[in-house]
């Protein structure tokens, strides 16, 4: 169930940055209120999480999640640039997360 928790949390994390963006540095009602809101959730199953696994484990792969998701949404859907290097160090980054993985189970 941990690898469920922290899997939503990663999730959960993706969605509040994009909530930040347009709550407008929390001049926004609704925007910020989405963005806390799923900060707690997020935060609260990250810690259920962290009672399995280990805590470095769980925070590179629950970073790893947010960060990996927000890049791709940002080259897809907002226009960011999606260069080769760009799309090299994504994939770097998923790679360290999987070999982090790899040896915590050796």
């Amino acid at each position: 169930m941990a690898w469920y928790y922290l899997f939503i949390a990663g999730v959960l994390e993706c969605m509040w940055a994009i909530g930040l963006k347009y709550s407008n540095g929390f001049t926004k009602l609704w925007p910020s209120v989405f963005s806390v809101t799923l900060i707690v959730v997020s935060l609260f199953l990250l810690s259920l999480s962290m009672k399995t696994i280990p805590v470095g484990m769980a925070y590179a792969i629950w970073t790893g999640i947010g960060a990996t998701s927000l890049v791709i949404i940002g080259m897809v859907f907002m226009g960011e640039p999606a260069g080769l290097a760009r799309i090299v160090c994504l994939l770097m980054i998923i790679a360290g997360i999987v070999g982090l993985q790899l040896m915590g189970e050796s």
